[in-house]
C-alpha cells in the first residue's frame, strides 16, 4: 500500500527531486494549495516577484547564470498572460524552465468562472510541451517528463497547468525517479576527418560562434581551435552571453547587426566556420545579405533547427560542441601537421594589431577623451563601470544604446560572467540579474540597464531588497527611448519624437528604488564617477546608481 499524499506536497516533492531549490512565484487564490504545502517543505525557497513577467524573467536569469533547471509558478489567464513576454526570451535562449500556473478546478473551470483561460493553449506556442494534469495518478510522470523535455537539447521551458482539484486530493501515488538525457554527442570518425579536410582547405578561414558555446562549456574548446587554425574569431550578431574567450589572440570582436557592416566584416574570408545557432540573426530589414557571395560555411551544434536554417552548408554536424571540438582538435593536429602550425603562426601575427586586446587598448584612449564631459557620455560611463567592477563580478547587460562598447571593454572570462538581452524584449535585464544573484551569493552581479528598459520593471527591485543580494544595479537615465529616435531618425529621416521621451515630468529612478527598500545613488559630475562605483559594487546590499548622461541621438 503506498503512502498517501496530496497533489500539492506531491507536486513540490517532485521538483525537489528534480533538483529545484527555489520555486519562484506570483501566488493567487488557485496557487493558494502550493502556499499551503510550502510550510512542509522549508528546504524549498520561495521567491515572491510583484508580478508574474518578473517572475519568469528572475526564473530565467537565474538558469542562464547557472545552467540549472529551474521553476516558476504563475496565477491563472491573466498571470499567464502577463508572464509571456518573459516566456518569449526563456523560449529565444533555450532556458531549462518549468512554468505551472494554478487553474479552476475541473468541472468548475467548465463553467468559465473569473479569471478562466485555456492556459495549455495558450502557453503552447512558446514551450517545448504544454499539458494539463487531469488526474492526482498522472501529477509524477507528468513532472518528470516534463524536467526530461526540459533539459534535453535543444533545452527549453515547458508549461504544466495545475487544476485545484488535483493540488487538493490525496492518493497513494509513486513519485517515479527523475531522468536526464545525455546529449554530448560527436560526429563518427569519417565525419569529423572530411570537416578537417574542409577546414585545412580554407586560406582564410573565420569563427563565428553562438550560445551554444556557453551551454556545453566549450569556451576553451572554441579558443584552442581557433588558435590552431589561426583564424579569426567573431561573436555572432546577437552576444547576449560570454560566447568567446575576450583575451585570445584570436578573437577580434563581435560581428554587427547591420547587413552591410558584417558582410564588409566576412568579405575578405573564404570559409564560415559556425559554431552552435545562427550566425547571422539580424534586425532590422536590408536589401543587402549579409552573407558575402561565395563564402562557404561549416557548421556544428545540437540545435538543427538553426543548422542551415537560413544559408546552406557545406559540412553540418548535428553534435555537442565540446565534445567535437575535443575530438576534432587532434585530428586537425594530425592532419595538418607542421605546416598548420607554421601558417597558424603568421596568420595570428596578422591578426595582432587588430584583434580584441588591440582594439580595447585604442578604444580606451579613444573614450578617455570624453571623461571631463558633461552631461556624461555613456562610453564613458561604460569604462568607469568596467574598471571598477570586481574581476569576478557577473554582468547583466540591458543598456541597449549606451551598453554598444560594453563587450568591447570587459573580457569575457568564463561561461556564466556575462549575460545580455537576447530576444529584444526589453525588461528583462533588472530581474534577470536578481536570478543571477540568487544563483550566485558569492560573486557581485551588476546590471546595467536602460531608463526605458528599467521602466518595464522596476518593482523587481524590492526582491532584491527583500533578499538583501549583493546586487547593484546601473540605470543609464537619458530621458528617453533613444534607440528608437536613433531608428526613427536613420531610417525615416524625421527628428519629431512622439512618444519616445519621458522628461515632463522626469523619473526619479533613486527616489524609486529607495521606495523599494534599496539605496539610492544618483550621479552626475563624471569625476564622481569610479569612485561612486567602486564603493557601490565593493559593498554588501542592493544599490541602485542613477547616472544622468547625455541623451543627444
Amino acid at each position: 500500500m503506498k503512502n498517501k499524499i496530496t497533489g500539492r506536497s506531491a507536486f513540490l516533492a517532485l521538483l525537489k527531486d528534480e533538483g529545484i531549490t527555489h520555486l519562484f512565484g506570483n501566488p493567487g487564490t488557485t496557487e493558494l494549495p502550493i502556499m499551503h504545502a510550502l510550510k512542509d517543505h522549508p528546504d524549498l525557497t520561495y521567491v515572491m516577484a510583484m508580478q508574474e513577467s518578473l517572475v519568469v524573467a528572475i526564473a530565467d536569469g537565474y538558469s542562464r547564470a547557472s545552467g540549472k533547471l529551474v521553476a516558476c509558478n504563475v496565477h491563472v489567464a491573466p498571470g499567464l498572460g502577463n508572464a509571456m513576454g518573459s516566456l518569449y526570451n526563456a523560449q529565444f535562449t533555450g532556458t531549462p524552465m518549468i512554468l505551472t500556473a494554478g487553474q479552476q478546478e475541473q468541472g468548475h473551470g467548465l463553467m468559465e468562472p473569473v479569471l478562466y483561460g485555456p492556459l495549455v493553449r495558450m502557453a503552447e506556442p512558446l514551450v517545448k510541451w504544454a499539458v494539463e494534469v487531469t488526474r492526482l495518478e498522472d501529477l509524477p510522470r507528468i513532472v518528470r517528463r516534463a524536467a526530461k523535455v526540459a533539459m534535453t537539447p535543444p533545452t527549453g521551458p515547458v508549461f504544466i497547468s495545475l487544476p485545484g482539484d488535483i493540488l487538493n486530493s490525496e492518493a497513494g501515488i509513486d513519485l517515479g525517479r527523475s531522468t536526464r538525457i545525455d546529449a554530448r554527442t560527436r560526429p563518427s570518425d569519417e565525419a569529423l576527418r572530411a570537416f578537417a579536410a574542409r577546414l585545412l582547405k580554407a586560406e582564410r578561414p573565420v569563427i563565428v560562434t553562438m550560445d551554444e558555446v556557453v551551454k556545453s562549456d566549450a569556451l576553451k574548446e572554441a579558443a584552442e581551435l581557433a588558435e590552431l587554425l589561426g583564424a579569426a574569431a567573431y561573436q555572432s550578431s546577437t552576444p547576449y552571453g560570454a560566447h568567446f574567450l575576450s583575451e585570445s589572440p584570436s578573437f577580434v570582436g563581435t560581428l554587427a547587426r547591420m547587413q552591410k557592416v558584417a558582410r564588409d566584416t566576412l568579405a575578405p574570408y573564404d570559409l564560415l566556420i559556425a559554431l552552435g545557432g545562427d550566425p547571422l540573426r539580424m534586425s532590422v530589414h536590408s536589401e543587402v545579405d549579409a552573407l558575402p557571395d561565395g563564402l562557404g560555411i561549416v557548421q556544428v551544434g545540437l540545435v538543427d533547427w538553426e543548422i542551415a536554417k537560413n544559408y546552406g552548408v557545406e559540412i553540418a554536424l548535428k553534435a555537442d560542441l565540446k565534445e567535437t571540438l575535443r575530438a576534432l582538435i587532434p585530428v586537425l593536429k594530425e592532419m595538418g601537421g607542421a605546416a598548420l602550425a607554421s601558417r597558424a603562426k603568421q596568420r595570428l601575427a596578422e591578426l595582432a594589431p587588430k584583434n580584441w586586446t588591440a582594439r580595447r587598448a585604442g578604444l580606451v584612449e579613444q573614450i578617455g577623451k570624453s571623461a571631463g564631459r558633461s552631461p556624461i557620455d555613456p562610453d564613458f560611463l561604460v569604462l568607469q563601470m568596467v574598471e571598477a567592477m570586481p574581476d569576478h563580478a557577473i554582468l547583466v547587460d540591458e543598456g541597449l544604446t549606451s551598453s554598444r562598447q560594453i563587450t568591447a571593454l570587459r573580457p569575457h572570462r568564463d561561461r556564466y560572467g556575462y549575460h545580455g538581452l537576447a530576444s529584444g524584449g526589453i525588461g528583462w535585464g533588472l530581474p534577470a540579474s536578481v536570478g543571477a544573484s540568487i544563483a550566485n551569493p558569492d560573486r557581485p552581479v551588476v546590471c546595467f540597464s536602460g531608463d526605458g528598459s528599467a521602466m518595464y520593471s522596476i518593482q523587481s527591485l524590492w526582491t532584491a531588497a527583500h533578499h538583501k543580494l549583493p546586487l547593484n544595479v546601473v540605470i543609464v537615465n537619458n530621458g528617453g527611448y533613444r534607440i528608437i529616435k536613433q531608428r526613427l531618425l536613420a531610417f525615416h529621416g524625421d527628428d519629431n519624437y512622439v512618444g519616445m521621451d519621458f522628461v515632463d515630468p522626469p523619473v526619479d529612478f533613486a527616489g524609486v528604488a529607495k521606495a523599494l527598500g534599496c539605496e539610492a545613488i544618483k550621479v552626475s559630475d563624471p569625476r564622481e564617477l569610479k569612485a561612486t562605483l567602486a564603493s557601490a559594487f565593493n559593498r554588501p546590499g542592493t544599490k541602485l546608481i542613477e547616472v544622468m548622461v547625455d541623451g543627444k541621438v
